[in-house]
């Protein structure tokens, strides 16, 4: 028999994707259809997201998908980043084009709704981790400003939820990616209503929350028109991107059950968390900020933003426009040649967020702090790469003391995985044996899930399986580790616990 071949649509803040998770019952083999741009469009003073022409490009790769595979392909789902959403009017108008989580709206938005309702309160009833870009405070911003927009406004979707409506005709709120509105209550997993209220939020905007592996229905005849996919259903995957990532981390166990693992989702960020059958709202969560956010099976993925490759990245970048063409291996190469141990940043610090010269914000860091400054391009790398591994250490020592168990394994899962100086780097520095792979963990979580929805696997559980027998995994362990026990005590001089 054919392979089954489910499509994740996977959009990201800089690029989307249709890849092609074709499933033979065993393995899941991922190829890329399309690909295309996308960023913010800068319009009088504001930022938007271009919906048409993601509209476009995802029915292009729809329509390659199915010159490729034909009647093989059995459903399509999308996931997104999160917070970011569209209005829709009375007979189903789109109110404009969604607004960029980085538009200016909301400046200044935490301080007036704290006015309004206190963070802890604000935290107790949602659980999520407080970001000027939260939906929020974006609605909050429109109110506030007068936004003629929100009057005639009959629902909201989130991005994804958008997508899926545009597919298949039905409007929804999924799961995981409603979670990170900060409108939702962790502990019931529907809106916090008594919340919006306070805040006199419109609660007619919000639907129904819809748990992932949901059938929404066959493509709209429409669509399946002009893609040539008929007969294909549309199917709720994780539609945060995270949140996807995650369910396809090749652990064991039932979902929740097992808190002796950790995940981290490592790209531009590196998102470090636990699969938990409870939300955390306790105090000290709230001081040391995590989020807790929805996962597959009803679970709640723990978790905190941690400032990841854009360290790196931003460092080629500089390098690059200088002319010295650094590849990633050049730097690995010279990064290694580089003495170790030797100075420390606090990535998640206020100087490397969008600074000028990443190069030059990490030897002034230094060099405020009174360490040795790094000399050239590979001490550059191996402090940032270091204080990274660092990094993940003291959120490491976060979560064992938010959920009272230690973590023993940690698997790294997305692009980050590639680096194996930093996957090296962080089983030394935490001590832990670390499991790097899949690569492509969002769009694997995409399929896999669309695959339990058509009853290819049973579970969460068979889809984990399904990971560890298709993709690759790479095994680091713990080097060195009184050297990095040393030198945790310099870190933690310039990356303190928050008080």
């Amino acid at each position: 028999m054919a392979d089954r071949v489910f499509l994740a649509v996977d959009l990201g803040a800089s690029s989307g994707r249709v890849l092609a998770g074709s499933f033979d019952g065993e393995k899941l083999l991922l190829q890329e259809v399309h690909r295309f741009d996308n960023g913010p469009v800068h319009v009088a003073g504001r930022m938007y997201w271009d919906l048409l022409h993601l509209w476009e490009q995802v029915q292009q790769g729809l329509r390659s998908a199915a010159a490729r595979y034909g009647k093989q392909v059995q459903s399509v789902g999308v996931d997104t980043w999160g917070v970011d959403f569209a209005l829709l009017a009375d007979g189903d108008e789109l109110l404009g084009n969604p607004y960029h989580y980085r538009d200016r709206r909301t400046q200044g938005a935490l301080e007036r709704a704290f006015e309004i309702v206190p963070r802890e309160e604000i935290f107790r009833a949602t659980g999520i981790q407080f970001m000027e870009i939260n939906t929020l405070y974006q609605l909050l911003a429109m109110k506030w400003q007068g936004s003629p927009l929100l009057g005639p406004a009959r629902r909201m979707l989130m991005i994804p939820d958008l997508f899926h409506w545009l597919l298949s005709g039905r409007q929804t709120n999924e799961f995981t990616n409603a979670s990170t509105t900060q409108m939702l209550d962790p502990r019931t997993g529907d809106w916090a209503h008594e919340l919006l209220r306070r805040f006199e939020l419109p609660l007619e905007l919000l639907g129904p929350i819809s748990q992932p592996g949901e059938v929404l229905g066959a493509l709209l005849p429409e669509v399946a028109r002009q893609t040539g996919l008929e007969g294909v259903q549309v199917v709720l995957p994780p539609t945060h991107d995270t949140a996807a990532a995650v369910l396809a981390v090749p652990a064991q166990g039932t979902p929740g059950g097992d808190p002796s693992w950790c995940y981290i989702s490592s790209g531009t960020w590196s998102l470090m968390g636990v699969e938990s059958p409870e939300p955390v709202l306790s105090d000290e969560c709230l001081k040391l900020n995590f989020t807790n956010e929805g996962g597959v099976g009803r679970t709640v993925r723990l978790l905190k933003n941690i400032t990841g490759l854009w360290l790196l990245q931003e460092c080629r970048r500089v390098w690059n426009r200088q002319g010295r063409d650094f590849s990633w291996e050049d730097l690995t190469r010279l990064a290694d040649q580089a003495p170790p141990l030797r100075c420390f940043i606090n990535p998640d610090a206020p100087d490397f967020v969008a600074p000028e010269s990443m190069p030059e914000a990490i030897r002034q860091f230094c060099n405020r702090t009174g360490q040795e400054v790094p000399s050239d391009e590979g001490a550059i790398v191996r402090c940032a790469v270091e204080s990274l591994a660092m990094k993940c250490r003291q959120v490491l020592s976060w979560l064992e003391r938010l959920t009272g168990t230690r973590v023993e394994t940690i698997h790294i899962v997305g692009g980050g995985t590639r680096n194996t100086q930093l996957c090296q780097a962080t089983a030394d520095a935490c001590g832990r044996l670390v499991l790097a792979g899949p690569v492509e963990a969002t769009a694997t979580g995409n399929c896999l899930m669309q695959a339990i929805a058509a009853g290819e696997l049973g579970s969460v559980e068979e889809a984990r399986a399904v990971v560890r027998s298709s993709f690759p995994l790479e095994t680091y362990e713990p080097h060195n580790t009184a050297a990095w026990d040393e030198a945790y005590e310099r870190f933690l001089a310039v990356s303190p616990e928050p008080e």
